[in-house]
This record gives structure tokens, sequence and C-alpha cells, in this order.
């Protein structure tokens, strides 16, 4: 017999295990062993540890040496204690397997009730409690879930036998010889699968074990650990434990509840109870379910006036328990003829909004430290608690997947264009914009828009990125469905939706639904997370900027704690018309004289913005990017825009389309666009620095402190960032000698070109900051582009190649050491070099702990990830990422 323990014991105030071997004994193994330390009314049984079934799996699916032998020690103990045995025709034995993984997964494994029933111990169980009818409902329940569960035979057989069996008639209303005719009914039905219901009953659980260890790699159960980034090879614990029957009749019942409302964080019991009913029948039946406190729109009685001294019991034992673990709990229990048994307690499901109400609640009630409340919020959390997400009851038909581009939910009617989305605003219908990828010609119809889906792109498209922005649901690169412009509908698998009809899109998970879907809608008190961030901003180091492009942008940035601007792309300022018609314009220009005239009218559009922002951020730091984008991507893209927008512009269609020929490039991405911009037409970023610079002036003599920093984008070589930082100051020191106005400013360049990290110390002396663009940084690193990513990645995900996006989760490993790299030899180059990011990793919390780890001052991020960056900046501190 193997010396190794693959077996620990429980019972009330006697246990071999404790809530720490949570990865040996699974969650609800672990809470089981933790309550009876306790000494609460939990059934007496055993855990078989994960252990055992990671080995199982190993061997193929063969028990280790030694399980065997102590699993009949365990059930000797059991059995002398309860004073039952399996198989006894007077005093049976009976009791539930059940499956619990370390990280918990509600629902995805399986669950035996009642084994060690067969055609003798059903007897026994009747004369026990009395009561036939009981015994043989026992049984007929036991050989249909040990048929499904164990001998995979289809729960529908059973269902149809049932009903063929009952003719219309309710179970309930069954006599006993009747229950005894459907259970033998029952087991024909396994004779008819070729093969025979166990009698045996230590193989009756012999089997169970094996069957609940199969479920832990079942088809739902291996989706779960995906979508949850849970370790597929973590195995499950099995716990044993001596049967309570909440079906054993009045007084007795079975339920669940939470020590809270995990919807608002309320304090207060919460949930649901079933009387004469026996293990999940409350999660499988909407008939007859009753709530715990007595509800103006139930009629039935409450837990609380049907079973007091039951329900006192349960809220004592709940009252216990969250105070122990210091967290709202979700807790199973049974009554059984008026006596509470608690089944397991595991910390409770809550939306984004109740985590964060729940942590603030009980450290102000003593029940949790702050470090420890701050510990207990995953950052990307809170970038929920401002949107509206959909129902966790809510029935979903997913028709189509893409990437996950912003969080948050949204239901409204089809539409392919940016214009049907202002028509649609007009009548207050919501919308859900289609594209196969979005341009600058949609920014309208996106900000009046619920949610936007393309078909293309990645993480940081034009789509996520503006998105992301405006705190609007996106799902991107959904290569899944298949648009059809010209016949007003997208393809999804089997399904056709049609412009108008309703869908529903998850940016949280990139999910696409079919129809309306019922949502909960973010609570307009934010108390608890201004109080939970302004906990976080004590313990972090690492300052939280955003990526703000207008006024708007920037006031809402400073409104969830940003400390200044990190980004603000000065491209975006040209989605508007008037901005827009400007920039195509000077960009269509065939001489000097044209392009300035051009640029003459851009000057007042970009230096009424940079006001706007400035005025925003009184005293805070404001970072903007000079032009970045290749130019062609201001120009329209599809053949049919191209005759409306050379009237626009007062040219030939042909001419317009002539410049779309030259301005073509095979690699936009690499081609004429940055600081490259700046060296073949420095009047461009001329005339944007002087409107930044005046804007400046304006707002200083205004009465604000204004403190721009000028960023050069996408530099390579030492000589670009000089002669670029020449141009600019040259240009701010002109405007603010012609407005008599003194105002510090600082130059510095964004690190995105791999180069750029490798020529740090040569590029430092010239700049005041660096500010890494981690997402051209990585896709330069890595050879990706975002805008393609979706034809191939979810195959590398598939195959296990790379779990998550580089753009979505930080690469510390291969990009990071460019980072880190630069930042030490710039600033060994130039002591003092402020050094932050402004990539969408800034609000990415594995990025986060990185950055604060390699010593950068600060990062940026799009303003609805300002919180997820400030608690994940606390993370960082504290040591938790």
């Amino acid at each position: 017999m193997s010396d190794h323990r693959w077996i620990l014991s429980f019972a009330p105030g006697a246990t071999q295990g404790s809530a720490e071997l949570r990865t040996l004994l699974g969650a609800k193994g672990a809470g089981l062993h933790e309550m009876c330390r306790l000494d609460l009314p939990v059934p007496p049984g055993f855990t078989i540890t994960t252990e055992a079934c990671t080995h199982f799996f190993a061997h193929g699916e063969q028990w280790p040496a030694g399980l065997a032998e102590q699993l009949d020690v365990a059930l000797d103990a059991l059995q002398a204690a309860s004073e039952q045995r399996l198989g006894d025709a007077q005093e049976p034995l009976l009791v539930s397997v059940r499956s619990g993984a370390a990280a918990a997964m509600p629902g995805m494994m399986d669950t035996v009730l009642n084994v060690g029933l067969n055609d003798v111990t059903v007897g026994g169980l009747a004369h026990r409690s009395g009561d036939a009818r009981f015994a043989w409902d026992s049984y007929r329940r036991f050989v249909a879930m040990f048929g499904d569960v164990v001998l995979g035979i289809h729960y529908t057989r059973f269902s149809r036998a049932e009903e063929e069996f009952l003719a219309g008639r309710d179970i309930t209303g069954l006599s006993v010889e009747e229950l005894k005719a459907l259970t033998a009914r029952m087991i024909e039905v396994v004779s008819e699968y070729g093969t025979e219901f166990p009698q045996d009953p230590r193989e009756q659980l012999r089997c169970a074990v094996d069957a609940v260890f199969r479920s832990y790699n079942s088809h739902r159960a291996r989706y779960y650990r995906k979508r949850h980034g849970i370790d597929d090879d973590a195995g499950t614990a099995v716990s044993i434990q001596t049967m309570v029957f909440g079906n054993m009749g009045e007084g007795s019942g079975t339920g669940m509840c939470s020590t809270r409302n995990p919807n608002t964080g309320k304090p207060g019991l919460v949930g649901e109870w079933l009387p004469e009913a026996q293990g999940e029948d409350v999660l499988g039946k909407s008939e007859g379910i009753r709530s715990l406190l007595p509800r103006p729109d139930h009629d039935r009685p409450a837990l609380s006036e049907a079973l007091p001294h039951a329900f006192a019991a349960l809220s004592a034992a709940a009252d216990r328990l969250e105070t122990h673990f210091g967290d709202m709990q979700d807790i199973e229990f049974t009554v059984e003829r008026g006596e509470l048994f608690l089944l397991q307690t595991r910390e409770g499901g809550r939306t984004a909004q109740a985590a964060v109400q729940i942590v603030v609640d009980l450290v102000e009630e003593g029940k949790l430290t702050r470090d420890h409340g701050l510990c207990r919020i995953d950052p990307r959390q809170l970038e929920y608690v401002m949107r509206p997400v959909i129902h966790p009851t809510a029935k979903r038909k997913v028709v189509a997947r893409g990437l996950d581009a912003s969080p948050g939910a949204a239901s409204g009617r089809v539409v392919f264009e940016a214009s049907e989305c202002l028509e649609a605003h007009d009548r207050q219908e919501s919308t859900i914009l289609v594209r196969l990828e979005t341009s600058p010609e949609d920014i309208q119809g996106m900000t009046v828009a619920a949610g936007v889906l393309t078909a293309r792109g990645g993480q940081t498209s034009h789509a996520a990125v503006v998105a992301r922005g405006m705190g609007k649901p996106c799902v991107v690169g959904c290569t899944d469905i298949h648009v059809d412009y010209a016949r007003e509908l997208f393809y999804a698998g089997d399904s056709v939706v049609r412009k108008g009809d309703w869908i529903t899109i998850d940016g949280g998970t990139g999910e696409v639904l079919d129809g309306r879907v019922d949502m909960v809608e973010p609570t307009a008190d934010t108390g608890a997370l201004a109080q939970l961030l302004l906990w976080a901003d004590e313990y972090a180091r690492l300052k939280v900027r955003a990526n703000a492009d207008t006024g708007a942008d920037a006031r809402r940035a400073r409104e969830l704690g940003a400390v200044g601007v990190g980004l603000s792309r000065t491209e975006h300022m040209f989605f508007q018309p008037d901005a827009l018609r400007a920039i195509r314009r000077m960009i269509l220009a065939d001489d000097p004289r044209s392009r300035q005239r051009a640029l003459n009218d851009m000057l007042p559009i970009q230096r009424a913005m940079f006001v706007e922002l400035f005025r925003e951020m009184d005293g805070l730091p404001v970072t903007i990017r000079l032009l970045d984008p290749p130019l062609h991507e201001f120009l329209p893209s599809k053949e049919h825009d191209v005759a409306d927008v050379a009237m626009d512009l007062g040219v030939r269609p042909e001419a317009l389309l002539g410049r779309l020929q030259q301005l073509h490039e095979s690699n936009p991405m690499m081609g004429h666009r940055g600081v490259r911009i700046g060296v073949t037409t420095p009047e461009v970023y001329r005339t944007q620095v002087r409107a930044i610079f005046e804007a400046a002036c304006e707002v200083s003599r205004g009465g604000a402190s204004v403190m721009p920093e000028i960023m050069i984008p996408l530099v390579s070589i030492e000589q670009e960032i000089k002669v670029m930082r020449s141009l600019v100051a040259d240009c701010a020191e002109q405007v603010l000698a012609e407005y008599g106005v003194d105002i510090e400013y600082r130059i510095g360049t964004m690190i995105e070109v791999p180069r750029a990290a490798l020529m740090a110390a040569q590029i430092a002396p010239h700049a005041d900051f660096f500010s890494f663009g981690t997402n051209d940084l990585t896709q330069l690193s890595y050879g990706f582009s975002r805008d393609d990513m979706g034809k191939y990645f979810p195959e590398y995900q598939r195959q296990g190649l790379l779990r998550e996006s580089p753009l979505a989760v930080f690469d510390t490993q291969g990009t990071g050491q460019l980072v880190q790299m630069a930042t030490e030899t710039g600033r060994a180059a130039k002591p003092g070099l402020a050094v932050g990011i402004c990539g969408e990793h800034g609000g990415d919390p594995v990025g986060v702990g990185f950055f604060h780890d390699i010593g950068l001052d600060y990062v940026s991020c799009s303003p609805y990830r300002v919180p997820v960056a400030r608690l994940a900046a606390a993370h960082a501190a504290l040591g938790v990422l």
C-alpha cells in the first residue's frame, strides 16, 4: 500500500484538511473541511485529492497505487461514525460523490447522489425514514442520474421513458407500487443499452468516482477553463459525503444563498429554496421556488416563515462564514426534517459593481484590511463597473465570436452605414454598427451607435481604439461573419442577420448573440469605486495618465483619476467633417502654396481642440503626438465614396483616384508616416506645433496652468529626433515670443520601432522623455499586423502556441526586454529622463506590473481603463501581480 495520502477525511470538529489546501482538496473540498474546522453542521465524509485525478489521466485512467485501500479505510471510518454501512439492509449508508477543482467551475462537472441504493437498501431507507414513497423516489432518481452521468446514457432516454410511464399524470401522485414500477422501468432503460445497473454499492462508488474524474475533461469543462484562463492540468478533487435528504417529506428542502446581493453587493442573505427537493433541484426548476425572506411578489412561504429554526441557523452560519473568510459566500444547504446541513461554501459570484461595493463594505465593517481588500478585486473587473453587462442568467444564443476589443455589452438593430446610425439615433433607436472595418468617416455613426462589430481588425485597430476611448462595447476581427453591404446583411455560420435585426455584442468576451439579451445596468452610485481607488493610490508608485484626443475625453479621464494626458493623437482630431475636409485638401494639394492654404485652414481647427484639452487638464501634463498615420488613411478607401468626397472637395474624381494611387503603400505600417511626414513635409509639423502653442498661450492667459509635451513619433535614428527637436523648439519659441508668454514645455519621442529601443543611448540626449508605443513595438517585434491577425491568430490560440494576444496582454519576455533595455540605457545617457508608455498595454494589469518593476514613471491608457491601471499599479506595489 502506498504511503502517499490520497484521501483526507472531514467531520464537524474533526478534519484532516483546511482552506489552505485548496489546490489539493479543490474549492468544494476545501470549503467542506474548513466548515468542519468551524464545527458547522456538515455531513461527514472524505475528499480524494486532485493529485489522484492527475494520476488518473496520466496513467490511462488507472487509479494510483494505494487509493483503493485508502478508500476502504475511509469508508470503514465513515461507517463506524455514522453507524450505517454500504449495502446494509437495515441501516444503509448512502453517499454523494461531488466534483471540486481548485478553481471553481460551477455546473461544469458532474455529481452523483444517493450512491449505495439498490434493490435491498431501498427497503432499509424506507424503514429508517418511515416513508417508503420517499425511498423509492430516491432510488428512481439515482438510477436515472447514474445512467446519465456514469454510464453515458443520455438523460433524455430516461425522461422519455418516464413520460411514457406517467402518461400525463403528475409524478407526485404516484403510489409506492407505481414508483417501484417506474424505477424498474429506469433499470430496464439501462439494460437496453447493453449493460446492467450495478447492485454492488462499492462498484457504484468506484464507477461514480471515475465518472467525476472524467467530467473534468468534458467538452463543457474544457471550454469553461479556456474562457476563464484556468490550467487544464490541475485536475479535480472528489468529495464523498454522507447523504442528507431535502426530499424527506414535510420540514425538508434544499437551497442556495449568498451572504450579500450578488448584483448590488448589499448585505443580507439572498437566495432561494425548494421544499421537499433534493440536490440541485433548486437550480433546475422554477415551479415552486421560494425565497429565503418574505417578498411582496412571492405568495409562497419564505424559508424564514416555513422553517424558522433552520433559517436562524442558516443566518448564523452565513455570518460566521463571511467573517471567517472575509468575503461574500455562496452557500448550498439542505434541511432534513427541520435540521440544517451545509453542503458547500465558496467565494460568491458577483457583478463587477457588487465586487467593489462588497470589498469597500467589508473593509469598513472591519472584516478585511485595506491591502487585502484591494487584492481581492481583479483590476480587469473595473472596466465593467460603469458599463452594462449581460445578465448572468440571460439565455445566450452565440452566432459568432471575434476579439474582445472594448468591454461592456449592447443590444441594437443592425446597420451597415454610419449615416444609418445617425438616422436611427434621431428616432431614439439603438443600433449596432457592423462594418468590414471602420475608418475616420465612420466616427459620427460610432459616436451614437450602442456598439461596434467589425469583421476585420485587431485589438488596436481603428474601431477598437475609438470604441475604447468612447467607452462603447466593441467586437473586432470577427472572422466568423461575412458582411455583404450590397444585400445589407451578414452571414454568421448558418444564420443570416439582416439590416434591422436585433443582435447583442459582448465586448468582454468577443461574442455576438442573436436578438436582445437582458442586461445588468451600471449603478449610478460610484462612491464605492472612488473609495477603492483612493486606497489604491495610497499604495501605487506608478502614475496613471490617459489617452485623450478631445476635451470630453480629457474631462472623463480626469474624473476617473488620470493625472495627465499621456497621449493625444492629433490625427483623431481630424475625424470631424470640417477637420477631415481640411486635411484632405492638404493631402491633395499639388503645390506648396495650395498645401499651405489648406494648412492655414487646419490651424484654427486644431488650435480650438488643443484649447479644450489644456483647459480640461489645467495643472496636469498633456502629451501631444504629432501626426503619425500614413496620409492615405484620411482619404476614402471604398470606391463608392470617392465620387462623394471628390464633389465635397471640388476636385475631379480622376484626380482623387490618381492621388490615392500615388499614396498607396504595400506596407503602410512601415511606410510614409510619423517623423517621416515631418522630414518630407515639415510645414505639416510646424502648423501643428503652432496650433499647440497658440492654444497653450491662450489658455495660459486665461489663468490656467499649461504643461505641454510634444511627442515625435516613429523615430528610429538619432538624426531624426535631432532635426525634429530643432523644428519644434524653433516654432514653439516663436509663438511664445509673439504672445509674450513664458510656458515650460518638453520635447520627447515615442519609442515604437525596435531600432529606437536599441539606439536609446544615442536618442535620449535629444529627448526630455521617452514614451513607449507598445502597440507598434509589439507588432514590429513579432512581425504581426494587428489588422490581419484575425486570419490566423485564433488557430495559434487553439493549438496553444500563444494563449493571449500580445496586443492585449503585454509580452514581458520579448517586447519587454526592448522596453527595459531602452529605459536603462536611455537614463544612463540622460539622467532624469522621464519614461512612460502610452500603448493600450497601459491598461493591461500584466503590463502595469512589469512597468512598475522596471521603474517607469507612468502608464497611459484609454479613459475607461484608468481605474484598471490605478488598481493594477497598487497591486504591483503590493506584490500581487
